[in-house]
């Protein structure tokens, strides 16, 4: 028996139920893993599959319904079920803390941050000004600037990034050896994420805690864990040190899993994400064989009936009864793609933007949130959109959508024809032509009626369809998205979240749209929703060639989409071309510290480029080069005082950047043969800091 004090943190056999229509519902079923002390452990699945229920019950947080039915949690070799309510409160003040997934609803609104974290040192005994002194200290260790600006502030004044930050300097507060992180990076941009990330690395180091990191994403789980458990229905069905279960999955759900990333410069035209057929068995459902056999397409009869055992394969785990054949497992998704994707740069353009600007006026202050851009987006095309938040992009998709009006001057052409800037203005067909699909469907889907009836207000109203031609159209539309006739009679809050944005996906078609704007469709969903849905745009796109505008902070998920890339940052275009030049480079500055960030499974071992402090206010931009206060490749005085162009370096690329591509390349090129981790770049020729 493993002696508990060694361990942090301890699971022995962790059955958890909720109490549902009068009758326990299991969860979490005979759970059981540790983690030493000063070691990370990933904890991966999809949604719905307990993950945060293993959090919540090591901090005994269940909600009403929810009851440890057998089984341990021991911190630091204590029981935790067996704790009183003052030394549970204690263990909970002291030795673990824990880091939610948006920190907005973690933070007190109405309170400013410095009186919110003072108090945590007040809990501990110190008081007036010792306590702030302290709070100070928090705020610089997470490497908040202007920390005494910081203490005055709302959370709602405060970047996603910045919230982050202080929630877990509030958790760390008290040093805890235990740190719990339930999807602490879901929705952050990839240099605030990595930003994040390199601190909670950090902060191990030096406190040596402890780490639970839970998480759907498999690639900052492999940069972050020392080891990682796959849970399926409440089950561990996997488990070892992160590199070779990732790099030698022994479960069919893990490979299955890993399969639905889009992979290094895996791309639409060139085949379908693969994707796991079926669902999660639903919560208390009774489990006679393998929790995984309903979707697994090497299950025999034994599968069906027989629980298998947790092999031990030698310094690993796999619940398998073939897990020596795991990575035999048949794709759920054909791989070669069905329809052909239309030759994008030989169709006509849908779309046209020149020179288009937005300013927003108020507190005395003029904040140009978009200024000079100009793109053109083709029939059948992709245009993705990145960078980091406050860059625009969100209102830029306004602008097209007639939202909000952009500034004098500038125009939209649809088709070839002006379109008018604000939605009222603009026809039927302008309105049909172009739509949108929300990151959050919760908040784009009203609760209070059934599927049918939302989907079919949208075809009476966008292709006025009555009658039986609705009916078909209707049928059309749901096969379309892969839904069935049973999910038309159910209400969204009766749908998962991959279900709900397939109906808004089906709504957006409704009415055969020219342009779909795509803004982070698939953020908040786990990889196996995600791949289901990126395939369908794809299908939708070959079969309907509609062109898409899609934003997103997953730069995987944009180049598997994206047949052209727009870098956006302080309003500006600083890079536009074809995606795979974008991607292989020589990139804009800005382009590549973003590349640099984003964690992949292919590199856990990288070059990051740290860019120095927050986006810089759109009321009150740098002169020059807008980047240069963060650009890790500044030339010299002419990136203060003079902006550069966006100069075409080659046929349809574009970068707007006083270092000449030639250069940019030779620049890339050193930096890349450098030893990974390491952050100094190489100088640029001295002739152009002359100039």
């Amino acid at each position: 028996m493993t002696d508990i004090a060694a361990n942090a943190l301890q699971l022995d056999n962790l059955s958890v139920a909720y109490r549902v229509g009068r009758r326990d519902r299991a969860v979490l079923r005979d759970l059981s893993f540790t983690i030493a002390r000063g070691e990370a452990y990933g904890l991966v699945g999809e949604s719905g599959c307990g993950k945060s229920t293993v959090a919540l019950s090591v901090v005994r947080y269940l909600p009403r319904n929810g009851k440890v039915a057998s089984g341990t949690i021991s911190l630091d070799g204590q029981d935790v079920m067996r704790l009183g309510p003052e030394a549970l409160r204690r263990t909970r003040a002291e030795r673990v803390a824990m880091v939610y997934q948006d920190p907005g609803k973690a933070l007190n609104p109405s309170i400013r941050i410095g009186r919110q974290l003072t108090e945590v040192f007040e809990l501990g005994g110190l008081s007036g000004q010792a306590a702030t002194d302290r709070a100070l200290a928090m705020l610089n260790r997470v490497r908040i600037s202007d920390p005494a600006g910081v203490m005055q502030r709302y959370p709602h004044q405060l970047s996603g990034g910045m919230q982050q930050r202080v929630a877990i300097a509030m958790a760390l507060a008290k040093d805890p050896s235990t740190l719990i992180l339930d999807e602490p990076t879901t929705g952050l941009d990839a240099t605030v994420e990595a930003e994040v990330l390199d601190l909670i690395a950090e902060l191990r180091r030096g406190l040596s805690a402890s780490i639970l990191f839970i998480s759907h994403n498999l690639a900052v789980v492999s940069r972050m864990c020392d080891r990682v458990g796959v849970l399926y229905a409440g089950i561990l069905v996997e488990e070892g040190p992160t590199d070779v279960v990732f790099n030698d999955p022994r479960h069919p759900y893990t490979v299955a899993l890993l399969r639905c990333l889009p992979r290094g410069d895996q791309r639409k035209d060139q085949g379908r994400l693969d994707t796991i057929p079926g669902y999660l068995p639903s919560i208390g459902a009774t489990i006679k064989g393998c929790a995984f056999a309903e979707r697994c397409a090497l299950a025999t009869d034994l599968c069906h009936t027989t629980p298998p055992p947790l092999h031990d394969l030698g310094g690993r785990l796999a619940r398998c009864h073939y897990h020596e054949r795991a990575q035999e497992l048949p794709r759920a998704t054909p791989a070669r793609v069905e329809f052909a994707m239309p030759p994008a740069g030989q169709s006509e353009a849908v779309l046209r933007v020149d020179g288009l600007n937005k300013t927003y006026h108020g507190h005395g202050h003029a904040l140009r949130a978009v200024k000079d851009l100009s793109l053109d987006l083709r029939r059948g095309q992709t245009l993705g959109l990145v960078g980091e938040s406050g860059s625009g992009k969100t209102t830029f998709a306004r602008l097209l959508l007639g939202l909000v009006s952009p500034d004098q001057g500038g125009h939209i052409e649809l088709d070839g024809k002006a379109l008018a800037p604000r939605l009222g203005d603009r026809t039927d067909a302008e309105i049909k032509a172009l739509q949108i699909v929300f990151q959050n469907p919760d908040s784009a889907l009203n609760r209070s009626h059934s599927i049918r009836h939302l989907l079919s207000r949208a075809l009476k109203r966008l292709a006025g369809l009555r009658g039986r031609q609705l009916q078909d159209r209707l049928d059309e539309l749901v096969r379309s998205v892969r839904l069935t006739e049973r999910h038309l009679v159910v209400k969204p809050r009766q749908l998962s979240g991959g279900l709900k944005q397939r109906v808004a996906i089906a709504r957006a078609f409704a009415g055969d749209p020219r342009i779909v704007v795509c803004d982070e469709p698939t953020s908040a969903l786990d990889v196996s929703v995600q791949a289901a849905i990126l395939n369908l745009l794809a299908d939708l796109q070959s079969k309907q060639d509609a062109s898409y505008i899609f934003i997103s902070h997953d730069l995987a998920v944009v180049r598997y989409l994206s047949d052209r890339i727009a870098v956006l940052y302080l309003g500006r275009i600083m890079e536009l071309g074809p995606s795979e030049e974008v991607f292989a480079g020589p990139h804009h500055p800005y382009t590549e510290a973003l590349l640099s960030a984003a964690p992949s499974l292919d590199r856990r071992e990288n070059t990051r480029i740290r860019l120095d402090g927050e986006i810089p206010s759109a009321a009150n931009p740098p002169g020059g080069c807008v980047f240069h206060t963060r650009c890790p490749r500044k030339v010299g005085a002419i990136c203060e005082t003079t902006e550069p162009p966006l100069a075409e370096a080659q046929d349809g690329h574009g970068i707007r950047c006083h270092i000449p591509y030639a250069e940019l390349a030779r620049l890339q090129r050193a930096g890349a043969a450098r030893p990974a981790r390491e952050t100094s770049l190489p100088a640029a020729h001295p002739a152009l800091a002359e100039r």
